[in-house]
């Protein structure tokens, strides 16, 4: 064990690095079993709710406990990178989540992250560590709140009082001794239903607990099927791939600003293509223009799947 007074200051140089970095928030918990998010978990599992995503049924012991992730774990580090953007999509165009305008955030975050880590290994001593960004079993939003963060808001989102919620959550975890943050334990949406009141799908089911299988960020992204199942044809609002409408709808976001990240700036054709010119978009086109984009998650034959729900084509 280190002292305190040591682990003070390599908790003031992290998070120093991190906003350095461009990280606009860090936070940090002790790495401990999450019992009572194992609860939520396995009952929102065998409700059915994650739909066709059965990696979320994998790993369940090392979802729920950092310490089997990483051996020896001491500290989780929670990181939040803002992508709000400046621009705006014209309203008659197919809409594409704010988060896929520009550069996957994968490789944006992991860049970021390795950098962390080298400089805590450089100017702290060698730890074992890893970075996580949705690419693991890791319940980031738990971790977040855990260490200060935010809330979890009825969207199921994490929400924050000075930012709101347009930010990628990413997680480093490892053996260092670190001073945990005050877990963030009160929730501030009050009364307010209006995420689950603007769902067109009614995926919110209750606060906090979202069905997957009816959120149209899901049937854009993660379904897998050749169609989009015919009740949600007329529920999808022009969404061509994710959805943002319970996070515009958010009160929240009236504190959003604008990202300083340039690679998360637009890629022309998300803002300009309209309806027809998607469809005119070939594989091998969709390919080059959006080889580093998220959207090519759902790959050109998915995209064009959910264009032809509407319309044209």
């Amino acid at each position: 064990m280190i002292s305190k007074s040591a682990a003070d200051k390599n908790t003031q140089l992290i998070k120093t690095e991190a906003l350095r970095l461009g990280f606009n928030s860090c936070g940090i918990a002790a790495a401990v079993q999450l019992e009572d998010d194992a609860v939520r978990l396995e009952q929102w599992l065998k409700k059915g709710h994650q739909a066709g995503m059965g990696y979320m049924e994998r790993n369940f012991d090392l979802r729920t406990d950092p310490r089997k992730l990483v051996p020896g774990a001491k500290s989780v580090i929670t990181l939040l990178l803002n992508y709000y953007p400046t621009a705006t999509q014209q309203t008659d165009m197919p809409k594409i989540a704010k988060y896929a305008w520009g550069t996957d955030y994968h490789f944006v975050i992991r860049d970021k992250l390795n950098e962390l880590l080298a400089f805590i290994n450089t100017n702290i001593g060698a730890v074992d560590g890893r970075g996580f960004v949705d690419s693991a079993p890791v319940l980031e939003r738990s971790w977040a709140v855990r260490s200060g963060q935010g809330w979890v808001g009825k969207n199921g989102n994490l929400l924050t009082r000075h930012s709101g919620s347009f930010f990628f959550i990413a997680t480093l975890i490892s053996d260092l001794e670190l001073v945990p943050d005050v877990p963030f334990n009160t929730s501030h949406c009050g009364t307010c239903t209006q995420c689950i009141d603007a769902c067109p799908t009614d995926a919110i089911i209750s606060p906090a607990e979202v069905d997957a299988g009816k959120c149209i960020s899901y049937l854009t992204i993660e379904l897998k099927d050749a169609l989009i199942p015919s009740e949600f044809h007329n529920k999808m609002e022009g969404w061509a791939f994710g959805c943002d409408i319970c996070q515009d709808v958010c009160p929240w976001n009236r504190f959003s600003k604008p990202h300083n990240e340039p690679k998360f700036n637009p890629i022309p054709e998300v803002l300009d293509l309209s309806l027809n010119q998607w469809f005119e978009l070939g594989e091998e086109s969709f390919n080059r223009i959006f080889k580093n984009s998220p959207m090519k998650r759902a790959k050109w034959k998915g995209v064009m799947r959910n264009l032809s729900v509407l319309g044209g084509g």
